[in-house]
Formats: structure tokens, sequence, C-alpha cells
């Protein structure tokens, strides 16, 4: 049985350790990522696309530190983000009524990952953005698994 770790806003986890890492989205946007072969991976749950003010250690409410933590990450494993199965998930409207045209922090979060992505040659696989309300995503490291849950649906990809 694998040991749990549930991220909260501005969380990160990283490990080769057999768990299973979980979080809560709304509006906020969840990247994962995962080695197939050395079966080690992580997930960030990021607030905001980036730090309005200056830069101290890496933050992981913000999504290009988070993807800084992630690259310090898997440099530590002496490994290269190509070789990882990249998931991205949320980016939900929380609020019904929004402006089609409008600048939302859903759209502005889930803008932010895609470039991160794309300039760190990544893309995610079966990425699940935008729409409206929660989703609760899952990452079994030890097999790569990620599930989402929303109040209506529910999908599973496996590696």
């Amino acid at each position: 049985m694998s040991d749990k770790v549930e991220l909260f806003p501005g969380d990160f986890c990283f490990t080769g350790d057999d768990v299973r890492i979980g979080t809560l989205l709304g509006s906020c946007v969840a990247i994962t990522m995962w080695h197939p072969q050395l079966r080690i991976g992580g997930m960030c749950h990021y607030v905001l696309p980036h730090r309005e003010r200056g830069y101290g250690e890496p933050d992981g409410r913000y999504a290009d530190e988070a993807m800084h933590m992630f690259l310090l990450a898997i440099d530590r494993y002496a490994t290269h983000p190509v070789e990882y199965r990249v998931g991205m998930f949320g980016g939900g409207d929380q609020f019904s009524g929004t402006p089609a045209g409008a600048t939302s922090v859903p759209r502005r979060n889930i803008a932010a990952g895609l470039d991160l992505l794309a300039r760190h040659g990544l893309e995610a696989f079966e990425p699940h953005l935008g729409g409206r309300g929660p989703r609760r995503i899952t990452l079994e490291v030890a097999t790569g698994e990620i599930t989402m849950r929303r109040p209506d649906k529910r999908i599973v990809s496996t590696p």
C-alpha cells in the first residue's frame, strides 16, 4: 500500500517512493511529471502564473516557480524533462457568469502552464483544462496512473 501525500495550493512533491499524490483543484492548475523507466515523479498545485514582485526561494504557488522546482528535482535524479510523461489539469471557472472574453485567473493559469511546458519542449498527455467546477487529481508514482474525478465524471489515464 502506498503512502498518501495531499497537496494544498502552492504545494509541490517529487519522489521516487511508492506514494499516491493527490490534490483538489478549482481555478488552480496541477502539473504532473512521471518517469516511466525510473518510476519517479511528482505534482505541483499552483495558484497564479507568476509572482508580482521579487523572487526568493522558489514558491510553488506560482507556475513559473513550480516549474523551476520540477527542473531542480529532475536534475537531482540526473534525468531530463523530455523523459517524463506530463499531465496538466485544472483551471476551471468556479463562478458562473464570468464573461466569455474576460481574462480570468483560470485562463491565465492555463496559458502560463502551457507556455512553460512548450518552453521546455514538453507537451501534456491528455490534458484536462478549463470548463467549470472542481477536479480531484491523483498520481500513483509507482505506476504513473493518473486519476481525475469530477462531480459528474471519472477519467483514468494509464502509462
